[in-house]
Protein backbone atom coordinates (compact mmCIF):
# COMPACT_ATOMS: atom_id res chain seq x y z
CA UNK A 1 0.00 0.00 0.00
CA UNK A 2 2.85 2.37 0.81
CA UNK A 3 4.35 1.82 -2.65
CA UNK A 4 1.06 2.82 -4.32
CA UNK A 5 0.94 6.07 -2.33
CA UNK A 6 4.58 6.77 -3.19
CA UNK A 7 3.85 6.14 -6.87
CA UNK A 8 0.86 8.52 -6.78
CA UNK A 9 2.99 11.24 -5.18
CA UNK A 10 5.69 10.83 -7.85
CA UNK A 11 3.13 10.96 -10.68
CA UNK A 12 1.49 14.06 -9.15
CA UNK A 13 4.90 15.76 -8.86
CA UNK A 14 5.75 15.04 -12.51
CA UNK A 15 2.36 16.35 -13.70
CA UNK A 16 2.71 19.48 -11.55
CA UNK A 17 6.22 20.09 -12.93
CA UNK A 18 5.06 19.72 -16.54
CA UNK A 19 2.06 22.01 -15.94
CA UNK A 20 3.92 24.51 -13.72
CA UNK A 21 3.27 27.43 -16.05
CA UNK A 22 -0.49 26.83 -16.20
CA UNK A 23 -0.72 26.22 -12.44
CA UNK A 24 1.35 29.31 -11.59
CA UNK A 25 -0.69 31.44 -14.01
CA UNK A 26 -3.95 30.36 -12.35
CA UNK A 27 -2.61 30.90 -8.83
CA UNK A 28 -1.12 34.30 -9.63
CA UNK A 29 -3.89 35.47 -11.94
CA UNK A 30 -1.33 36.36 -14.61
CA UNK A 31 -1.22 35.44 -18.31
CA UNK A 32 0.72 32.27 -19.13
CA UNK A 33 3.13 34.14 -21.40
CA UNK A 34 4.15 36.44 -18.54
CA UNK A 35 4.65 33.52 -16.12
CA UNK A 36 6.64 31.60 -18.76
CA UNK A 37 9.03 34.55 -19.19
CA UNK A 38 9.53 34.84 -15.42
CA UNK A 39 10.29 31.12 -14.99
CA UNK A 40 13.06 31.08 -17.61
Amino acid sequence: MGFVIFLLVVVAAVVAYRMRVQIAAKLLGQPESRVRRRLK
